[in-house]
């Protein structure tokens, strides 16, 4: 039986985070995963197949509606299936990558289901049913989430998906139903839209993805609805009806909402079953995840956990810091753990989201004394050219010491466009200024130029001109 110095179970983003840094620190590192092929839930079924799909979708529907191109396309007829294979290829080369990360760095790569016997060893058992002992004096657990499912619901129909089975569709939908409008509702919704499917999206809370600026969660919902979405606000489904030709949302309400799909988009749980918690004493909450302290370790202090079995963000951005930090505190015992907490988010609705740092709504609880620096999109020659004129940056910053508080942004680019803001706000002594974009030439015309522009608009707000 082999013995590692961290053994890592699940192969995504915090996964990774932590065996390529524990094994950068010159420690003897195994991962386990139970899928075909690594990647974890991020490569195959979340992050990058659903993105890859929605850039595709925007680029179609581009040049379907530009004068330019429109003679020339007129007949070009792309489905919603030709989009998946495109996706395809980018997950191969993701795999591909991440296991030569592996080799370069002599990580163990364990195909099979993990499954705790003791606190230092786990069973693995791989798809042929053949089995092996691994022991290791720190494990970290990264096995991810999965969607959701009801037991009222049946899921084996082929009407019903969530957002791993929808990327197995073998058609472009003609009508679909989204219930659950959190991050990923608002994201297929966009794709859905952009592919012209008469779509509902069913909220059970009073406004779209409330943990937004109030401004954004606004202009959010006007375009959604611009584009033909019919949003559909504090509904609770009370059965789903499945027939060979549709499905039937039926609504508390006494709405009946009927559609050819329905994407249940209604949050996660942990794959924590069958991994054995209960050898070593540790539990799992309500949601099959666990709860860890401030340096990722879970009630047994060798055995830690990561990314979206923890909750609270589930981006693969923090995930992946958070599995480095937790291998950290293993090689040193100790973890910077301020670098997760002011993190920024990215939501690829369309146009994108991505922010950092408190709302206004925030700062207004706090007492905080805070102004805003706006840009519109559409006074940038960079948004006239690309013909993306929706959207607006935000800088949130101290009326009195010009300290940045936050950034929001709207629009084309967003979550790129988000990390300029990020750099000047992580800046000590001082240096977290909105001045500095008054005092910095930027390249025009560019999408970065809004930060001039909106940090102009703001200051001549404090200065009352």
């Amino acid at each position: 039986m082999k013995n590692y110095d961290v053994v890592v179970i699940g192969s995504g983003p915090g996964g990774e985070g932590a065996a390529m840094t524990a094994a950068k620190s010159g420690l003897s590192v195994a991962i386990i995963d139970r899928e075909d092929e690594i990647g974890g839930g991020c490569v195959h079924w979340g992050t990058i197949p659903s993105k890859v799909l929605r850039h595709g979708i925007q680029r179609y529907d581009e040049f379907r509606n530009n004068p330019l191109f429109l003679p020339a396309l007129k007949h070009l007829d792309i489905e919603y299936p030709d989009m998946l294979r495109a996706a395809q290829g980018v997950v191969t080369q993701q795999v591909k990558q991440r296991r030569a990360f592996y080799e370069r760095n002599d990580v163990r790569i364990i195909d099979g289901h993990a499954t705790f016997l003791d606190p230092h060893t786990v069973r693995v058992t791989n798809a042929a049913g053949i089995s092996e002992k691994v022991r290791a004096d720190h494990f970290v657990i990264a096995v991810g989430t999965n969607p959701w499912q009801p037991a009222d619901i049946d899921f084996s129909h082929p009407r019903v998906v969530d957002s791993n089975s929808v990327l197995l569709l073998d058609e472009t939908p003609g009508s679909i139903t989204i219930y659950g409008a959190g991050v990923i509702g608002c994201e297929y919704a966009s794709i859905f839209r952009h592919l012209g499917c008469k779509l509902d999206l069913v909220n059970t809370r009073d406004k779209l993805l409330s943990f937004l600026d109030d401004e954004i969660i606004d202009a959010l919902s006007y375009h959604l609805r611009d584009r033909g979405t019919i949003i559909r606000h504090n509904e609770v489904y009370e059965r789903v009806e499945t027939r060979d030709d549709c499905v039937i949302l039926h609504l508390k309400s006494g709405k009946k909402l009927r559609s050819d799909y329905l994407l249940w988009a209604q949050g996660r749980t942990g794959n924590t079953d069958d991994l054995g918690l209960d050898k070593v004493g540790c539990k799992a909450n309500s949601r099959k995840q666990i709860d860890v302290n401030q340096f990722y370790q879970t009630e047994v202090e060798h055995i830690y956990a990561v990314g979206d079995v923890v909750g609270f963000p589930g981006l693969a951005s923090a995930s992946y810091d958070q599995g480095r930090f937790a291998a950290s505190h293993i090689v040193s015992g100790d973890t910077d753990r301020r670098l997760v907490e002011n993190f920024p988010t990215g939501i690829y609705t369309s146009p994108e989201i991505s922010s950092i740092g408190p709302t206004e709504r925030e700062l207004t609880e706090q007492q905080v004394p805070y102004e805003v620096g706006h840009a519109l999109f559409r006074s940038l020659a960079r948004a006239q050219i690309v013909k993306s004129p929706i959207g607006m940056l935000k800088i949130l910053f101290h009326r009195e010491t010009f300290e940045i508080l936050g950034i929001h942004c709207f629009g084309y680019q967003a979550a790129e466009i988000v990390h300029i803001g990020q750099a000047i706000m992580s800046q000590p002594g001082g240096a977290n200024d909105i001045r500095y974009f008054t005092d910095t030439t930027f390249n025009y015309p560019t999408m970065a130029e809004a930060y001039r522009v909106a940090a102009l608009n703001g200051i001549n707000r404090v200065k009352g001109s």
